[in-house]
C-alpha cells in the first residue's frame, strides 16, 4: 500500500470514528444514524450534477450494497442501546475485516502479502482485546454483543460490494454519490414505516447535526472506496478499522466513557497492526 493510500485511509477512520461518536448524542439511536443518511443524500444530491450514471455492471453491486447498509444501520443503532461507544464499536468493526479476508480469499483476486495477512491479525486481536478486556464489570450486554457482531456481518457484505462495484464502475466517486443517494433514501423510508411520519420533523430540528454527519460519514466512505480501487479489499479494509482507536478517544474525551490499561495495550497491538499493514 502506498503512503497517500495508507494516509487517506486514516484519514477515513478518523471521520468514520467522529458520525458514529454523534449517534451517541441527544436523539434514539435510530433516529440519529437515519438522520445522519439523510444528510449524505442531500449533499450526494447535489453531487449528482457532476457525476455520470454508474455503468450497468455497477448496479447489481449498488442494490446488494444498499440493502446491506440498511442491514447495518439498524442493528448499529440497536448495538448502541445498551451499550457503550468504547465497546460496541471496536466489535463490531473489529469482526468486519476478519470477515472480509476470509471471504476475500475465495472471491478476490488481489491479496496482501503474508505481511499484510500479519498486519490484518494484529489489528483483528488488537480491537478484539479493547471490546472484551475481561471481567464482570466491563462485560457487554449480551443483546448488544449479538447486535453488534450481526453489524459486523453487515460491515463485511457491503464492504466487498462497494470494492468490487466501484471496480465495476471504473469510478470510485460516481459510486460514492449514487451509493449515498439511494442509501438516504431507503433509510428514510425505513424510518417513516418502522416509526411513521411524526419522527419527521424531528430529523427537521436536527438538520444541521444531519448535515455535519453525513458529509463525515460520505467523505469517509467514499475514501475508502477509492482506496479499495487502489490496494487489496482485505487491507484497506482491516487499515480502516484503525477508527476504533479514534472512537475510543472521543468516547473518552467527549462522551467521559473510561479509559483502562487493557484499552490502552489493545492500542499497542493495534499500532503494531498498522504498521505491518502499511508496508503489506
Amino acid at each position: 500500500m502506498t503512503t497517500p493510500v495508507f494516509l487517506a485511509v486514516l484519514a477515513s477512520a478518523l471521520m468514520h470514528a467522529s458520525w458514529n461518536a454523534l449517534v451517541k448524542v441527544g436523539l434514539d439511536r435510530l433516529l440519529s444514524i437515519s438522520l445522519i443518511q439523510v444528510g449524505c443524500g442531500v449533499i450526494a444530491l447535489f453531487g449528482m450534477a457532476f457525476v455520470p450514471l454508474p455503468n450497468t455492471t455497477a448496479w447489481p453491486w449498488l442494490m446488494a450494497s444498499v440493502v446491506l447498509h440498511l442491514g447495518y444501520n439498524i442493528f448499529l443503532a440497536r448495538s448502541y442501546r445498551g451499550g457503550d461507544l468504547g465497546q460496541v464499536y471496536p466489535i463490531a468493526r473489529g469482526c468486519a475485516p476478519l470477515l472480509v479476508t476470509l471471504i476475500g480469499i475465495g472471491l478476490l483476486s488481489d491479496q496482501p502479502s503474508s505481511l499484510g495477512y500479519a498486519g490484518i491479525a494484529l489489528l483483528v486481536l488488537g480491537i478484539l482485546c479493547m471490546a472484551f478486556p475481561g471481567g464482570r464489570r466491563y462485560r457487554l450486554e449480551r443483546t448488544s454483543l449479538v447486535n453488534a457482531l450481526i453489524t459486523s456481518a453487515f460491515i463485511a457484505g457491503y464492504t466487498l460490494a462497494d470494492g468490487s462495484g466501484a471496480r465495476a464502475n471504473g469510478d470510485a466517486v460516481g459510486y460514492v454519490i449514487w451509493l449515498f443517494l439511494l442509501n438516504g433514501f431507503a433509510m428514510l423510508l425505513v424510518l417513516v414505516v418502522l416509526h411513521g411520519p411524526r419522527t419527521l420533523p424531528q430529523l427537521g430540528r436536527h438538520w444541521r447535526v444531519g448535515l455535519m454527519g453525513g458529509a463525515l460519514s460520505l467523505g469517509a466512505y467514499g475514501v475508502t472506496i477509492w482506496a479499495m480501487t487502489q490496494a487489496p479489499i482485505p487491507l484497506v479494509a482491516a487499515l480502516r478499522e484503525t477508527s476504533v482507536l479514534f472512537a475510543i478517544a472521543i468516547g473518552v474525551v467527549w462522551l467521559e466513557e473510561p479509559l483502562r490499561r487493557e484499552r490502552l495495550l489493545a492500542g499497542g497491538l493495534i499500532l503494531a497492526g498498522v504498521t505491518l499493514s502499511h508496508w503489506g
